[in-house]
């Protein structure tokens, strides 16, 4: 048995969030200075129309991020689908077939956008002054996009393969490069807006050769001519397994383009004209998005720590990491709107300077815009604290609400009342209700957690699956020792928000037999008929095979009952008649299962693997002898998955998944 509990639930919360979060928060900053540096530059050695016209070419280089993700994401998700149903010939289908597509729609976008470049300027909102700016550079990098569309999409494909480290090293090295080659080509060879865009692109093309590189080196698969032919219906898979990070980055266009266009609309009846309102509110949010960059990575960091306590129904663990992460990200918050307050003015100027207009309209921005932004310390954590419990309704509502419920319609309607400012007054409208409905959400939640029960919320959890699920569904997960299967059951209940049996059912068998816990969790799975006879410290039953009748009969009990999900115990089996039943079985790689009994289950590492192999010999013995079947074959149940291909949380999203479709049939 897993004796020693996981460090999430039992390690110093603030430990535990520093851990997690702070390479979060490194590589969300990475990510937010790639496309900062390039504005540096440009605004020192073009000026404010150079950083106008790069504002405006954006939701172009957006647009082919989303079409990355698309394929990008939905081959990860569809590689560690088939991995873990045994079908490794399909993965590899999947992963060809989405590099494939990524080079297909990438060249073809970047033949569209230097086609109808002018065109596309003018829907994001490009004024004649900027225009000659905007074509220069959105050429080059159009002509660059079909390397950072494939590189982007191998990106992802690479994390999924268990190889996170070497995909931040090709995001590291093509942002160190760009910073590098910026001012060379701007003040060096003096070109201007097209060196920052030749600089960029020579960044991605170092990014895709690095990753393309990565092709001969999978780990899971191996990748053929053979696999690169499209087939219909495996596009239209990984297409549907990504349409949510698709979705994502396209409202993020939409925002720019209602803003662009606006900007230039009221801007040009104002004294700062239409360039200036446009570079300089661009300019402003990049550098918001530092600060929520590191509110994110410090919320998102904290995912598992919320997740695994709250599953385990460890509220105080909970609240306090909640307290922790609120309070930093306000604090954090805090800091930055004193700067946006009273500094603007130094804060534009990293980005080059400007007329008396420019400055005036920069510190308007700074001051306005921004005005409420020490509420995204509440409301940007909030949306990924929902996320971490299960509760994706909520989640989904808060992180929409700002950038398209009431950013978008704020500034429409704002600006036609109130002209250049109204757009302007349109961020602290949409941060304050968007904050608003976070602080009613939390309240709501911290609330149950304060008063309520495990038991309580439980059954909460139960009415509101009652009405998602539509009838009852009992999900069996068997696992490996060492995979991380216990901890995937624990977050497909919290997210289900249905019961969890697992430690919870041996605290039931007691209950309902009168078996002492240990007797239970000394016995089942372990010992043999004549290890349990010979047994003093209990009086009662006294072999295995009684023992095995009452979980049999404890676990058909339940699943007539009511939604679950039941670890180990041979329920795929004992369950196996039952219509309403989605059996799961959990695997790992050796190395993962290693590390995971040495970080969590604090096993010698040098005994490790020999721990590992006794206890699943152990598993495997007990399932055979009572259902005459081998425990790790693929036919016994729905779907097999790889928890460290996939990883923990994306099985646990497949299983609910699984479980939905299931319950609709």
């Amino acid at each position: 048995m897993e004796q020693t509990e996981n460090i999430l639930g039992t390690e110093k919360i603030g430990k535990l969030i520093r851990k997690f979060s702070i390479p979060c928060i490194i590589s969300m900053l990475v990510n937010s200075l790639y496309n900062i540096v390039d504005q540096i530059f440009i605004g020192q050695g073009v000026g404010y129309l150079g950083n106008g016209a790069t504002n405006v070419v954006f939701p172009l280089v957006m647009i082919g991020l989303a079409f990355s993700l698309l394929l990008g994401d939905g081959a990860s998700a569809y590689l560690s689908l088939k991995l873990g149903e045994k079908k490794k010939k399909e993965a590899e289908t999947g992963i060809g077939n989405g590099i494939m597509l990524s080079a297909i729609i990438s060249i073809l976008f970047c033949l569209i956008t230097l086609a109808f470049l002018p065109q596309f300027l003018k829907l994001f909102g490009c004024t004649e002054n900027l225009k000659e700016y905007a074509i220069a550079y959105g050429r080059i990098i159009a002509i660059g996009l079909p390397f950072s569309m494939i590189g982007t999409t191998l990106n992802s494909i690479i994390r999924a393969d268990g190889s996170p480290k070497y995909s931040m090293v090709t995001m590291v090295s093509g942002a160190i490069l760009n910073t590098i080659l910026d001012p060379i080509f701007i003040f060096v060879f003096h070109k201007g807006v097209e060196g920052a865009a030749i600089a960029t692109v020579i960044s991605q093309i170092l990014t895709f050769v690095l990753n393309m590189a990565y092709i001969k080196r999978f780990k899971s698969i191996k990748i053929t001519k053979e696999n690169l032919k499209l087939e219909a219906n495996v596009c239209g898979k990984i297409s549907t397994l990504g349409i949510s990070s698709f979705i994502t980055q396209m409202s993020f266009v939409c925002v720019m383009t209602a803003e662009n266009n606006l900007l230039g609309k009221y801007g040009a009846n104002s004294k700062y004209g239409a360039e200036i309102p446009i570079t300089v509110l661009g300019i402003v949010m990049k550098i918001n998005q530092i600060l929520n960059s590191i509110i994110i990575g410090i919320a998102a960091g904290s995912q598992p720590i919320f997740g695994y306590n709250y599953g385990a129904r460890k509220y105080d663990r909970v609240k306090k990491a909640l307290k922790i992460v609120l309070g930093s990200s306000v604090i954090i918050s805090t800091i930055a709107f004193i700067l946006f307050q009273t500094i603007p003015d130094k804060l534009i100027l990293v980005f080059g300077s400007g007329d008396e207009n420019y400055m005036e309209f920069a510190c308007l921005a700074f001051r306005t815009y921004l005005l409420l932004c020490i509420f995204n310390g509440i409301q940007i954590p909030s949306g990924i604290f929902f996320q971490a419990i299960g509760k994706s309704g909520k989640s989904a509502i808060l992180s929409l609400s700002r950038q398209i419920v009431i950013l978008i319609p704020a500034m429409i309607i704002l600006s036609h009342i109130f002209g250049i400012t109204g757009v302007l007054f349109a961020g602290p409208v949409a941060d304050g209700l968007a904050f608003i409905l976070a602080t009613i959400f939390l309240i709501k939640e911290i609330r149950n957690l304060k008063n309520g029960n495990a038991e309580d919320i439980s059954s909460k959890q139960d009415v509101i699956t009652n009405k998602h699920l539509d009838k009852n569904i009992v999900i069996t997960i068997s696992r490996e020792y060492g995979s991380g299967g216990r901890y995937i059951g624990k977050l497909v209940a919290e997210k289900l928000g249905i019961k969890l049996y697992d430690k919870e059912f041996v605290e039931k068998l007691a209950e309902d037999t009168g078996l002492s816990e240990k007797y239970i969790e000394d016995n089942e799975q372990k010992r043999t008929f004549l290890e349990i006879l010979n047994n003093g410290y209990y009086s009662g039953l006294n072999n295995s095979d009684d023992l095995f009748i009452k979980e049999s009969e404890l676990i058909e009990e339940v699943a007539n009952n009511e939604s679950c999900v039941i670890v180990g115990r041979c329920a795929d089996f004992i369950l196996k008649d039952k219509e309403n039943v989605l059996k799961i079985f959990i695997d790992s790689s050796i190395q993962d299962k290693i590390n995971r009994a040495t970080e969590y289950y604090k096993l010698d590492k040098n005994k490790a693997e020999k721990e590992i192999t006794r206890i699943n010999k152990l598993r495997a013995n007990h399932y055979k002898y009572y259902t005459e079947r081998e425990w790790k074959d693929p036919a016994n149940y729905d779907i097999c998955i790889n928890s460290d291909s996939i990883g923990i949380e994306s099985a646990a999203d497949l299983i609910c998944e699984l479980a939905n479709k299931k319950v609709c049939l």
